[in-house]
C-alpha cells in the first residue's frame, strides 16, 4: 500500500486506491507470462499454406508496399531450394522500401502530417525530418527502446545528438490549433499538452488516458489526477524549431538568400506598382464606408490616441485593407494580362528559393514548469488542486508500487523517467502494444482487435498466450524489430490461404501504379512534395486565378512521382484519391485502417486525371509482337491465360484501345487487393 503522505501528494482519495488495488490485476496490466513454445507455429493453428506465387506478391506489397516484377515472380517460382521463401523475406526486408512502408503505419499512428491543420492549417517546414528520422530508423532495425526513448526525451538523454533531437518532434506530430488575432495563451497551452498526453496514451500504453482529463475514467482504473501527472510531466516541454545547422550551412544560405532577393525584388515590385492605384482606391472607398467612430479615431495622429482609439484605428486599418482578390477583381483587362506574365515570373523564381538551414522539428525543455492543476471539467479556468509529475497510478501499483511511478520534479529528466519507465523490460504495456500492431500490420487484425485500447473496452485478447510469447520474444531479442517481424512473416500464420483478401492501402495503390507504369521515382528523404490538385478541389479551397497559384508544384514533373509517403500531408488538402481509399486524416491516431466500399472510389480508378495519365503511359510502353502479354506481365507479374486472351481479342475487335485495356488491368481485384 502507498503512504498516506504519497497519497495526498498525488491527490488520490484512499477509496479511489482501494479500487486500483483491486483492479491492477486486469489482464492488460499483468506481468508478461512468457509461455513454453518455441515458435508461433506452437501457439496457432494456421490454415494450408498459400501458393508460392500468391506468397511472393503478398510479401512483396506488405514488406515493400510495391508490387513485385514478373522477373522477380518467375526468380522465385524457379528457386526449388527449401529456404527460397526464406531467401525472399530477407532480401524484400533488406530492401531501402522496408522503412518506407512500416513508417507510414507508424506515421498513422502518431498522427504526423506536413500542417498544422484547423482552419489556418500552415506548412511545418523542418517537420519532415522526423518522417524521414523514422523510415531510417525502422531501415536500421533500431532497438525499440531506443527509439521509444529519442521519441519521448532524445533531447535529455542523448544530448548533442541530432537524429535524437528530431525524434522529439513526436511530440509535435499531430494537429495543433495556431490562428492569428487574440489569443487566449493559457488554452493554447493546455490543448498542446493534451495533444502530448494523448500521444503518449494511445501509441505507447494502448489507453485512452484522454478520457480521464475531465473526470475518473468511467471504466479504465486512470484516475483524472493520473491525467494532470502525466501531463504535469511535460510542464516544461515545449515545441521549437532548434538549429542542426553548421555555421558554414548559415554563411552559404546568407549569400543564396542575398542572391535570391536581388532576383525577386524587382518583379515584386513591378506587380506591386500595377496595383498600387486599385489599392488606393479600394481602400479610400471602403473608408469611406467605415462607421463614424472608426472614421474620427483614424483622423486622430497616431501619438495622441487613447488605448480605446488605438483599438478604433486598428480595426478601421484592418476593415479598409482591400484583400487580394479584391484588388485582382478591380484590375483592368489590360493590367490582369501585365499581372498574370509578371505572376509566372514570380513563381518561376520562388521554385528556386533556397531552402532553410537545417533545424530539427523538435519539442525541448524551456527551463520552467508551470503548476500543473486538476482541471474541472477540463476547463482551463477553473482550477483545482495542484499535482506532481507522474504515471498512472494503477500502472505504478502494478509496477511495485511508489518506486514504478515517481518522476522528479526538476525542470529538466522529467520526460528521461517517462522514457525508461516505457521502456523497462518489466512494463506491462510497452511490449504487447507494440507487438499487437506488428501481428496487425502482418496479418491485418491485431491479437488485441483495438490496437489502441487495452483497457476495459478494448477487446480481449484472441490469443493471449501468443501475445505474451510475442511480447516475451521482442524484449528477450532487445528490442529487435525486425527479428520480430521475420518471426512473423515466416510463420505458418502469414503464410496461410487467407479466406478474405485486404485491399492495399491508398499508398500503396497509387506507388503500385506508379511503379508497373514505370513511371515511380524512387527517391528517398527531404522536403515534402506537392502535386497537382483537381481542378475543382483547386477552385474550391482557393481561388479561380490561376496567376496566383497558391499550390506551386516543382518544376521537375518527375518529383512529383515520388512514392506517397513524401507527398506533403496537408491535414485539411487531401488528394481525392487517397481520401476515397481511406487515407487517414491525421487529426487523430490511427491504428488501423478503415477498408471502405463506395462508388467514389470506382470514378477515381476509371475517371480521375491521374489514372488516364497513367492507362496512356501504359499503353505506351507494351511491345507491338504481345501487348496483351507485356500488359499483364506489367501489371499482374504474370502471362495471361487463354481465356483472357480471348477476352482481350474481343476487346480489341470491338473498338477498345491499349489505354481503355491498360486502364482495365489497374482495376483489377487482383492488383488491387493482397492475396
Amino acid at each position: 500500500m502507498l503512504e498516506l503522505a504519497l497519497l495526498a501528494a498525488l491527490a488520490i482519495d484512499p477509496k479511489d486506491l482501494k479500487s486500483l488495488e483491486a483492479r491492477k490485476n486486469f489482464w492488460s496490466f499483468r506481468p508478461l507470462a512468457r509461455p513454453e513454445a518455441s515458435s508461433i507455429d506452437e501457439l496457432t493453428k494456421a490454415a494450408a499454406p498459400a501458393d508460392r506465387r500468391t506468397l511472393i506478391r503478398r510479401a512483396t506489397l506488405d514488406i515493400t508496399g510495391l508490387p513485385p516484377t514478373f522477373a522477380e515472380v518467375q526468380a522465385f517460382l524457379a528457386d526449388r531450394s527449401p529456404n527460397a521463401y526464406e531467401k525472399l523475406i530477407d532480401r524484400l526486408m533488406a530492401t531501402p522500401q522496408y522503412g518506407e512502408r512500416w513508417a507510414q503505419r507508424w506515421l498513422d499512428v502518431v498522427r504526423y502530417a506536413d500542417t498544422n491543420g484547423f482552419e489556418l492549417d500552415a506548412e511545418r517546414t523542418h517537420a519532415w525530418r522526423y518522417r524521414d528520422y523514422v523510415i531510417r530508423s525502422f531501415n536500421a532495425s533500431k532497438p525499440f527502446d531506443r527509439f521509444l526513448k529519442e521519441q519521448i526525451a532524445g533531447d535529455e538523454l542523448y544530448p548533442g545528438d541530432d537524429e535524437a533531437l528530431i525524434a522529439t518532434g513526436f511530440h509535435r506530430a499531430g494537429p495543433q490549433h495556431l490562428v492569428g488575432g487574440n489569443q487566449d495563451e493559457e488554452l493554447n497551452r493546455q490543448e498542446v499538452l493534451i495533444e502530448m498526453n494523448a500521444g503518449v496514451g494511445s501509441v505507447f500504453l494502448g489507453l485512452t488516458v484522454q478520457c480521464a482529463r475531465c473526470h475518473n475514467h468511467k471504466f479504465d482504473p486512470i484516475l483524472q489526477a493520473d491525467y494532470y501527472r502525466l501531463s504535469a510531466i511535460f510542464a516544461g516541454t515545449e515545441g521549437r524549431d532548434v538549429s542542426i545547422a553548421s555555421s558554414g550551412d548559415w554563411a552559404a544560405h546568407a549569400i543564396e538568400r542575398w542572391e535570391w532577393e536581388r532576383r525577386i525584388a524587382p518583379v515584386n515590385a513591378a506587380i506591386a506598382e500595377i496595383e498600387k492605384p486599385y489599392r488606393e482606391r479600394l481602400r479610400a472607398e471602403k473608408r469611406e464606408a467605415l462607421p463614424a467612430d472608426l472614421k474620427a479615431a483614424l483622423a486622430i495622429p497616431r501619438e495622441k490616441r487613447t488605448p480605446e482609439q488605438q483599438t478604433l484605428a486598428k480595426n478601421a486599418q484592418d476593415q479598409s485593407t482591400p484583400s487580394w482578390d479584391e484588388v485582382l477583381a478591380a484590375l483592368s483587362p489590360a493590367d490582369r494580362e501585365k499581372r498574370t506574365a509578371l505572376r509566372k515570373k514570380l513563381h518561376d523564381i520562388e521554385l528556386d528559393e533556397p531552402p532553410p538551414p537545417p533545424h530539427a522539428y523538435a519539442a525541448v525543455n524551456n527551463g520552467k514548469p508551470h503548476a500543473t492543476h486538476i482541471l474541472k471539467v477540463g476547463d482551463h479556468k477553473m482550477k483545482l488542486g495542484t499535482v506532481e509529475p507522474g504515471v498512472p497510478t494503477v500502472l505504478a501499483l502494478a509496477l511495485g508500487g511508489a518506486a514504478g511511478g515517481e518522476v522528479t520534479r526538476e525542470a529538466s529528466g522529467r520526460r528521461s523517467q517517462l522514457a525508461n519507465w516505457l521502456a523497462s523490460p518489466s512494463h506491462p504495456l510497452t511490449a504487447r502494444v507494440f507487438v499487437n500492431r506488428m501481428w496487425q500490420f502482418r496479418l491485418g487484425e491485431g491479437i488485441v482487435r483495438t490496437p489502441n485500447d487495452f483497457g476495459a473496452l478494448g477487446e480481449r485478447p484472441t490469443n493471449p498466450k501468443l501475445l505474451d510469447w510475442l511480447a516475451s520474444e521482442f524484449v528477450a531479442s532487445g528490442w529487435d524489430i525486425k527479428k520480430l517481424d521475420r518471426q512473423i512473416l515466416l510463420s505458418g500464420a502469414y503464410r496461410a490461404v487467407r479466406p478474405v483478401k485486404r485491399r492495399i492501402d491508398a499508398e500503396v495503390l497509387r506507388d503500385s501504379i506508379l511503379a508497373v507504369t514505370g513511371q515511380l521515382n524512387t527517391k528517398m528523404f527531404g522536403p515534402p512534395v506537392k502535386t497537382p490538385l483537381e481542378p475543382e478541389v483547386y477552385d474550391l479551397i482557393f481561388t479561380e486565378y490561376e496567376a496566383d497559384n497558391l499550390w506551386p508544384l516543382p518544376r521537375d514533373p518527375r518529383e512529383m512521382q515520388r512514392r506517397t509517403i513524401y507527398l506533403l500531408n496537408k491535414r485539411t488538402v487531401r488528394l481525392p484519391m487517397l481520401a476515397n481509399f481511406d487515407h487517414p486524416d491525421a487529426m487523430s491516431s490511427c491504428p488501423q485502417r478503415a477498408e471502405s466500399t463506395h462508388a467514389l472510389q470506382a470514378l477515381s480508378m476509371l475517371n480521375s486525371d491521374f489514372m488516364t495519365r497513367a492507362a496512356d503511359t501504359l499503353a505506351a510502353k507494351l511491345g507491338k509482337a504481345d501487348p496483351v502479354r507485356d500488359a499483364y506481365r506489367l501489371t499482374l507479374a504474370r502471362d495471361p491465360r487463354p481465356v483472357e486472351r480471348t477476352m482481350a481479342r474481343d476487346f480489341f475487335a470491338k473498338g477498345g484501345t491499349l489505354a481503355d485495356f491498360s486502364l482495365a488491368l489497374l482495376n483489377r481485384h487482383e492488383f488491387v487487393y493482397v492475396p
